[in-house]
């Protein structure tokens, strides 16, 4: 239909809900969800299947693929095999990236650092980089055998954040804002953080297409907050600007468009309208929220001093917390410079040290405000590296190519087993030998930490019922639930 038309569309399930069921929905999911936040009222969703484990995810990406065998899959074998060729049987003809297909040799660089037992689970890990993170090894949830199809970056990063390697679909936080809604209406469900590495050598583009809402409606997506200047861009009123007549043009303006959604039934008109009230409501909870001057001293001591440095990883891991204790539903943070491949021992410890205080202090920290067991934490990449060396070999620099055929990941909180240590890859890192968990697999066992399950968590688009699973098998793996 011609949009500008004047003929009213069918009403879309988004508004049948909305007008129909919005109110028992609501008290249902309030039921199954706990208390409200003090911040403001919860919104009404389509709610969980059932009482979910997790209220709030957040999700920390690991941009450009972390090395799975020197942080988290100790493979001490490889030290015997320095300077070898891969194996052939090991290879077994999978596909390689042009960057290392053409190489004449595939020698292989074992890890150079020190690994230990960790916890009472005894995760063998990289404790020399992550002495920190070690300390919680007994509350992660720890898997080593993610796999995916996706061998490059676009189509990998894609794929892990939407379940799909085609762009323009919902990604995981949108899913969760349109399955679970809002805790805090002055705040938006779902909130995008870019942390800056200390190492900027090679990091990897990201954009907006991220944290996009695709077919769902666009109050879902994700809401970028800024690390320098203004958190959000034309978040405060222009100069001369005051903020009664902000208020009196935004009321204004939606009743322009209550008066065009009356006429054409177009929801993405609704949507604009609570993006507008959404946007003056933020104008008095983002300056306080992002004011770290009243935070104790002791949360420094936690976190380190980098937490004061705005746009650090130390900085983004505190603006997590307090955006969680605020009521924000899913909490995505990237971290770049991942993509290793070169200079991997110049490289790594930079990494680790970007990540290892900070991701040990917002487990302590949710923790001890009693909010780890309903707060789902996320570590991982979008896939992992390979043993081999890209291109020539030294003690001292070496590069590691992409690798989906395995690579590890981590959970805490919100329902995820700790101390669980789950699947095994062979001695080289680099095929699954035991309990395989595709990237369908893991989306699944997120949304059931949530209360969902995933092939009912759906919405109608192009006729078919859409899911963040899509049509191929997936399941829910039990051992990684407490």
């Amino acid at each position: 239909m011609n949009r500008f038309a004047t003929q009213p569309q069918i009403p879309s399930r988004r508004q049948f809900f909305t007008q129909g069921g919005s109110l028992l929905g609501g008290l249902a999911a309030a039921t199954l969800l706990g208390d409200v936040p003090a911040q403001g009222r919860e919104l009404p969703a389509i709610g969980p299947h059932f009482r979910p484990q997790a209220k709030r995810v957040i999700y920390l990406h690991m941009v450009g693929g972390p090395a799975q065998m020197d942080l988290f899959d100790y493979k001490p074998v490889m030290q015997d095999w320095y300077d070898k060729d891969l194996p052939d049987s090991i290879r077994q003809g999978q596909r390689l990236t042009t960057m290392t297909s053409g190489q004449a040799r595939f020698p292989i660089a074992p890890s150079k650092y020190k690994f230990s037992p960790a916890g009472e689970c005894g995760m063998w890990m990289n404790t020399e980089l992550l002495p920190n993170l070690a300390q919680k090894a007994d509350e992660i949830c720890w898997i080593r055998t993610l796999h995916t199809e996706a061998i490059n970056h676009e189509p990998a990063i894609t794929a892990m954040q939407t379940g799909n390697q085609v762009t323009g679909r919902p990604c995981l936080g949108a899913w969760a804002s349109y399955g679970l809604g809002t805790m805090n209406e002055n705040l938006p469900a779902f909130v995008v953080l870019v942390a800056v590495p200390s190492n900027r050598e090679q990091e990897q583009a990201i954009s907006a297409r991220l944290w996009h809402s695709g077919y769902l409606s666009g109050e879902h997506a994700g809401v970028s907050f800024r690390s320098k200047g203004d958190p959000i861009l034309y978040i405060n009123n222009p100069p001369g600007v005051p903020s009664q007549v902000r208020k009196r043009s935004i009321e204004g303006l939606n009743a322009l468009n209550a008066i065009r959604h009356e006429e054409l039934g177009d929801p993405e008109t609704e949507t604009r309208m609570q993006q507008y009230e959404m946007a003056f409501r933020m104008q008095a909870s983002v300056p306080e929220l992002t004011d770290l001057s009243q935070e104790p001293e002791h949360t420094f001591e936690l976190y380190g001093e980098e937490a004061r440095k705005p746009g650090s990883f130390a900085n983004t891991a505190l603006m997590t917390r307090r955006l969680a204790e605020r009521g924000v539903r899913f909490i995505q943070v990237y971290h770049n410079n991942w993509d290793h491949h070169r200079n991997v021992g110049g490289r790594m410890p930079s990494q680790c040290k970007d990540v290892d205080r900070p991701c040990y202090a917002l487990l302590e920290d949710l923790k001890r405000r009693g909010m780890l067991d309903d707060t789902l934490v996320i570590w991982g990449g979008e896939f992992g590296r390979t043993i081999y060396s890209q291109g020539s070999l030294s003690k001292t620099n070496y590069g590691r190519d992409h690798h989906p055929r395995c690579f590890s990941m981590w959970m805490a909180g919100g329902g995820a087993k700790g101390g669980t240590i789950y699947g095994e890859t062979d001695d080289f890192s680099y095929n699954i030998v035991r309990d395989p968990v595709h990237i369908r697999d893991f989306h699944a066992t997120i949304l059931h930490l949530l209360g969902f399950e995933h092939e009912r968590l759906t919405y109608k688009f192009q006729g078919l019922d859409q899911r963040l699973t899509g049509v191929l098998p997936a399941r829910v793996i039990p051992s990684l639930v407490a």
